[in-house]
């Protein structure tokens, strides 16, 4: 079964951005779709060094 979803050319680009080469949308979709609690993100987040918040808006 498959299932089609429309998106803007700007969300393809990042999402292409961010798929491994060897992987499909459906896959990389189910990749990023893990549930994620706010506290979960903060927790990975406390892992970075100072000065990452700068450049990750760089490299995007």
């Amino acid at each position: 079964m498959s299932t089609s979803i429309r998106i803007s050319e700007e969300t393809k680009r990042k999402l292409e951005a961010v798929k491994r080469s060897n992987e499909t949308f459906d896959e990389l979709l189910s990749r990023l779709a893990v549930d994620r609690t706010e506290a979960d993100v903060e927790a990975l987040a406390g892992f970075g060094d100072e000065g990452i918040d700068q450049h990750m808006r760089e490299t995007r």
